[in-house]
């Protein structure tokens, strides 16, 4: 679903607030003019005004926020989502997930989380280092099964055997699934579609 107007805003608000600070603090931390962010500069003329994306780029940079993560931020709800969180090597035991691919059983954490739009996400954390250099150890991932996963796409697939795996999603067809590594000492990996228990994008990494 495409961002608005309304959207955008409201992601920057919550940014600076989070970091403790007013829109034009942000701005002035990130180096921009302190009134770029005012509401002021949000219309003019009864038409709608829009940030540049090199004044987002530096309130990311400047605050260390993904665009997945600012993305996040822009959603209307007010309450944070609490997910179920768990490390990536337990998603792999009997009785983690349900029939359904639904976070399940014991050993589950939570984490906090800006308002998201698919009531069964769930957190991973990455524990070992099958991912680098992309992910490392302590980073988490959050997992969409709202988001159809397309070409390109990084995903968590896990096998009807259990395995857990990370990767980039590569050739998708009625007889294979191909997943690339996303660390390059590893080849891809070609798992028919029976052969998948399920497959969910990755919509959001904290690093």
């Amino acid at each position: 679903m495409p961002l608005k107007h309304a959207d955008i805003w409201r992601a920057i608000d919550r940014l600076a607030e989070r970091h403790k600070l007013s829109p034009s603090g942000l701005a002035r931390k990130a180096g921009l003019s302190p009134t770029v962010f005012n509401p002021s500069k949000r219309a003019a003329n009864n038409r709608k005004r829009w940030p540049s994306t090199e004044s987002i780029a530096k309130i990311l940079q400047t605050t260390g926020a993904s665009l997945g993560e600012f993305v996040a931020l822009a959603g209307n709800g007010a309450a944070p989502a609490v997910l179920p969180l768990l490390g990536l090597a337990q998603a792999g035991r009997a009785g983690a997930f349900d029939e359904d691919g639904k976070p399940s059983g014991r050993g589950w954490d939570q984490m906090r989380f800006p308002d998201l739009r698919d009531p069964h996400a769930f957190v991973l954390e990455i524990n070992d280092k099958g991912a680098e250099p992309l992910y490392r150890a302590g980073d988490r991932i959050v997992v969409s099964p709202a988001e159809k996963p397309r070409r390109g796409d990084r995903v968590v697939l896990r096998s009807q055997k259990g395995a857990v795996m990370i990767g980039q999603l590569g050739r998708e067809s009625a007889q294979k699934v191909e997943l690339i590594s996303l660390n390059p000492a590893f080849p891809p990996v070609t798992l028919s579609p029976r052969e998948i228990e399920w497959m969910y994008r990755i919509v959001w990494v904290s690093q």
